[in-house]
């Protein structure tokens, strides 16, 4: 099977992982920090906190905005459901903005016309989870603007976009957000097994970030009593046990000085796909010259006009022939969970005709060529 996106492990990362099992410490040493570090110079931010998984990266992110059940957060429908399960976990009420269909992000026209509206029945969100799909940065300037209007904070949900950049600015520098979240998941940009990180120019949410990953707990003592010794600690917030291991630290450092590599190898594999299936019945996607997307995904539309053959009977005529396509993604509303948040007719249009057309083909660094061509001759022989 040919997956839709996998990781690569290299000797070097076996070697740097060897290193840390066989030393005293296999979490709480010094990798976590070193790897925070080397993430936050190489996105221009001026702090990381690494925690085990973008999912608690996000959870945490809405908690320092101090995100509570009397809060309105927006996301887009079109991303997996940690993008808005970390509003929830928060006791906040959730709404969806729809997406554009030319890069599969919120559409800002869509959010500009949503929050005039919410504006006047005093439903405005306190914080927006802005989902940078596939490695295409969203509009973040005209989301930055309409923030600075509407009075809301941003927090960058970038699981898909370590390496990619927006007007000459690196997705991770928070120049139009609070806080950006990456992912660290097997089938990302780059893995640490499990794991995510976030990013601030925020002492403030810094400080917050890192307390509540551990507890709550911190070991810099607060009471006045002289009597404590250097085993104290104290708990002064409700945290979580959301630490990253210097194990999958330490993969992540090895993994890091690659990624330059690995998004120029996935806009290679990515321009080869755009030229060997623009004449098929398939809209594909196009990046503007002042984006650079990480292509953690390639996702094609297809165009249904032309089409003899349904996007069901496409993906599962792929999968027979050893081929792992995917879906990204089912609206978040449209799952269980959230269609009882939600009324019954509760749909967003374009994200709608996104889900109905939409179709992954693999794409990662240690693809063959023969292995694309495969892809290729598979989509040219099921749609022509």
């Amino acid at each position: 099977m040919i997956p839709y996106g996998r990781q690569e492990i290299t000797s070097s990362d076996i070697k740097e992982v060897k290193k840390v099992l066989t030393s005293n410490f296999i979490t709480q040493g010094n990798k976590v920090p070193k790897f925070e570090k080397l993430v936050a110079k190489k996105v221009k931010a001026k702090y990381a906190i690494a925690v085990n998984s973008a999912t608690s990266a996000l959870h945490l992110s809405c908690m320092a905005l101090g995100v509570t059940k009397n809060d309105i957060v927006w996301t887009s429908a079109i991303s997996f459901v940690a993008s808005a399960n970390c509003a929830v976990y928060c006791g906040a009420q959730i709404d969806f903005v729809d997406i554009s269909l030319k890069n599969y992000n919120i559409c800002s026209k869509k959010l500009e016309e949503k929050l005039k509206i919410a504006k006047k029945k005093s439903l405005l969100p306190s914080v927006l989870v802005a989902v940078h799909m596939c490695g295409q940065p969203c509009d973040m300037k005209r989301i930055y603007d309409l923030s600075k209007k509407y009075k809301f904070k941003i927090i960058e949900d970038a699981s898909h976009a370590i390496g990619s950049k927006y007007k000459n600015t690196l997705i991770g520098s928070c120049k139009y957000s609070s806080i950006t979240v990456f992912s660290f998941h097997p089938v990302k940009i780059i893995t640490t097994g499990e794991g995510g990180i976030a990013t601030t120019n925020s002492k403030k949410l810094m400080e917050k970030l890192q307390i509540l990953r551990t507890h709550g707990i911190t070991k810099n003592q607060k009471s006045n009593s002289s009597n404590n010794g250097e085993w104290y600690y104290e708990q002064i917030d409700l945290g979580y046990n959301y630490r990253m291991t210097d194990i999958s630290a330490s993969l992540g450092i090895s993994q890091l000085k690659r990624l330059d590599s690995y998004v120029k190898k996935r806009n290679d594999l990515a321009k080869r796909y755009d030229i060997k299936l623009k004449e098929l019945p398939l809209i594909l996607p196009k990046i503007p010259n002042y984006i650079t997307s990480s292509f953690h995904l390639y996702v094609v539309l297809l165009d249904t006009n032309q089409l003899k053959i349904n996007r069901l009977k496409l993906f599962n005529k792929l999968r027979s022939v050893d081929i792992g396509v995917q879906i990204h993604y089912i609206p978040i509303y449209k799952h269980p969970f959230y269609k009882k948040l939600f009324k019954k007719n509760f749909k967003l249009n374009n994200s709608e005709d996104y889900y109905e057309r939409c179709i992954s083909i693999p794409i990662y660094p240690s693809m063959k060529r023969w292995q694309q061509d495969k892809v290729i001759n598979a989509l040219r022989k099921f749609l022509v």
